[in-house]
């Protein structure tokens, strides 16, 4: 069986900065919590929780007062900078450095009189953390299918400038659609700036997912199922190869069904361990 692994598979910058970055601030004595998930992959998590740092939902729920708290890659809301600085809480910010791009545009473009578009997954961290920059005038769209309903309310409210943006994880293919349709909705005396914020890293490694899934028989895309990243791989690779599988980690694989495929891709996202892709690596070339 012959395996191929993308190149880029594995952790982007930001991701390694956040876990090398938080696993040494264990090295003195304070306690140290990180606030929500540092990254959406479960082996990350287990790895860090076994040093000491413990994962909490809210700052209240930080045992010791001069505990440390860390930040994680995908950032938070302006509200819990505000609160941190009141109650005196040392932050260790991990934020990726495209998300904190992305929300210097938000703050900038709100103050200027912009009504912000933000394109992205409702739920997804990143994109809570982007709207507390956004103002009061800001919609979040996930789908086509709220586009209609949101231009016709923005041409019917007097708004003259409109900011789109995006989570910097979404899917280049779907964001690339959803803004042809709101040139085609907006009325044509509206200033439309788009800012394209998905970084570099999700675009490269959707590049290689869509060239390799045309070269192979199978691929294993590897990473958190509450990955949005590692997801938009999935949804590339499926199109070309439709024997395209996710999974977590080795336990995952039912080898016996990948036996009949001669050539097989492997595909990670940004907050996979490589030690993950090495691990199913070894699996299928021992088949």
């Amino acid at each position: 069986m012959k395996v191929i692994i993308g190149k880029t598979a594995g952790f982007c910058f930001g991701v390694k900065r956040a876990v090398e970055g938080s696993l040494n601030q264990i090295k003195d004595n304070k306690k140290v919590y990180c606030l929500g998930e540092l990254v959406h992959n479960k082996q990350v998590i287990q790895k860090i929780n076994e040093k000491g740092i413990d994962v909490i939902d809210n700052l209240s729920e930080a045992k010791e007062k001069k505990a440390k708290i860390i930040v994680r890659a995908h950032g938070i809301d302006k509200q819990t900078y505000k609160m941190a600085e009141e109650k005196q809480i040392e932050i260790i910010d991990y934020t990726c450095p495209f998300v904190l791009k992305v929300h210097k545009y938000a703050e900038e473009y709100s103050t200027k009189g912009y009504y912000i578009l933000l394109i992205g997954s409702k739920k997804h961290p990143e994109i809570k953390g982007t709207a507390s920059y956004c103002g009061n005038h800001y919609n979040i769209i996930e789908n086509e299918d709220e586009i209609d309903e949101i231009i016709t309310n923005i041409n019917n409210s007097g708004w003259k400038q409109i900011l789109v943006i995006s989570q910097t994880t979404f899917g280049i293919e779907k964001f690339t659609k959803m803004l042809k349709q709101l040139k085609k909705k907006l009325n044509k005396d509206i200033l439309l700036e788009v800012k394209n914020t998905i970084c570099n890293a999700t675009k490269l490694r959707q590049d290689e997912a869509n060239d390799i899934s045309k070269k192979v028989q199978c691929m294993v895309i590897v990473g958190g199922k509450n990955s949005s990243n590692t997801k938009k791989l999935y949804d590339v690779s499926i199109r070309n190869c439709k024997s395209t599988f996710l999974v977590e980690d080795e336990t995952e694989i039912d080898i016996n069904s990948l036996k009949k495929y001669e050539v097989i891709g492997i595909m990670a996202g940004t907050s996979t361990p490589y030690e993950s892709i090495e691990k199913i690596e070894k699996l299928l070339k021992n088949v």
